[in-house]
């Protein structure tokens, strides 16, 4: 019965993060608007932030309270763990319901005239300028993300003075986001009726804020729990312990930035998918890591240098399909394979 309700709950926390996420992702197009911020900034800088939450917390807690090196690592494997499950699993997950989407439209199309649509796949995922943008994004990323891993495999004594720099990083990222031109066409639509207010065409500050903040405890408080269920289940599926922190965990605190790239696709504002994820990927390159360099010794195991390898190879992967101009839905798709490999480089790290 016990094992029952582990599951139950981890069930009722998935419907809940995906609900509360439809809400958030409505309360904060809405928050953009009231701050006058571009539209990809809505993604990269707002929706990221609150998505990265759950994950920062848990990093800040645990490198903060552990009393042990072994607790505080909880915290280091949450700051490469993020970054991982975004570059494969978010991207891939959003390159699969793209190409669900697409299928669907071909066959509408062809059911009414007969012919294929002449819609390319590269087209389903914005124009040239949207492509250079996400790739911009990842040009960001992964320098950042290299020293992170390389600070990883060395000791000396200075090491926590650098996390400040890993802090201003994204503070630069930051100002940048905010200050960008979104000149980008394509997602100019009126924006739906906040949830909280289905009657008013403009919506009150105080409705859109209360939304926003609402709803981002809910995926929080879920996502915690979510997580917590996963950690019952695992050894229940003959998983260590280590296994499940290691590729479940991830996954579980990831889910919110999914879900809001599921809907946003679902909704055709794939730019806004896509900015929500590479600005959740420099949250977790920078903040999370600046914090564990400051109060742990960030020194990484096998595991931990591997799922750092596999993050940059997915990134590279992405960055060449996208310089060559070949990124299409189900080349995006292909990035979910990066944690397939990852997952079976485990198994002798681990053994």
């Amino acid at each position: 019965m016990v094992h029952v309700i582990h599951f139950v709950l981890l069930i009722v926390c998935a419907v809940a993060i995906y609900l509360s996420c439809e809400w958030f992702v409505n309360a904060v197009e809405w928050l953009g608007q009231r701050l006058n911020v571009g539209k990809m900034a809505v993604g990269t800088i707002l929706a990221a932030f609150g998505t990265a939450l759950p994950e920062s917390v848990v990093t800040l807690v645990a490198v903060t309270t552990g009393s042990t090196p072994e607790a505080k690592d909880i915290g280091v494997g949450a700051a490469m763990g993020g970054p991982l499950a975004l570059s494969t699993i978010a991207y891939g997950v959003t390159g699969f319901i793209l190409l669900l989407k697409r299928r669907r439209r071909e066959t509408d199309v062809r059911g009414e005239s007969g012919m294929m649509p002449a819609r390319s796949a590269q087209q389903a995922l914005g124009d040239e300028k949207d492509m250079r943008r996400l790739a911009k994004d990842q040009k960001w990323f992964l320098p950042i993300f290299v020293v992170k891993v390389a600070l990883g495999l060395v000791a000396f004594a200075y090491k926590p003075v650098l996390g400040a720099l890993f802090f201003a990083a994204y503070a630069v990222y930051f100002w940048r986001e905010i200050r960008a031109d979104d000149e980008a066409g394509g997602e100019h639509e009126e924006l739906e009726s906040l949830r909280l207010q289905r009657t008013s065409a403009s919506p009150a500050t105080w409705a859109v804020v209360t939304q926003t903040l609402a709803t981002l405890a809910v995926i929080f408080f879920a996502s915690q729990l979510f997580v917590k269920q996963l950690d019952a289940i695992g050894p229940m599926l003959g998983l260590s312990t280590t296994v499940t922190a290691l590729l479940l965990s991830p996954v579980a605190t990831e889910l919110p930035e999914v879900m809001n790239a599921v809907i946003w696709v679902r909704q055709g504002k794939t730019r806004l998918a896509l900015a929500n994820i590479s600005g959740a990927m420099m949250i977790q390159a920078t903040v999370p890591s600046g914090l564990g360099l400051i109060f742990t010794t960030w020194k990484f195991d096998g595991a931990l240098i591997w799922s750092g390898l596999i993050t940059m190879a997915a990134i590279v992967y992405l960055l060449l399909t996208m310089r060559a101009h070949r990124l299409t839905p189900g080349r995006l798709t292909v990035a979910a394979g990066f944690y397939l490999v990852f997952a079976l480089g485990l198994i002798p790290i681990l053994s």
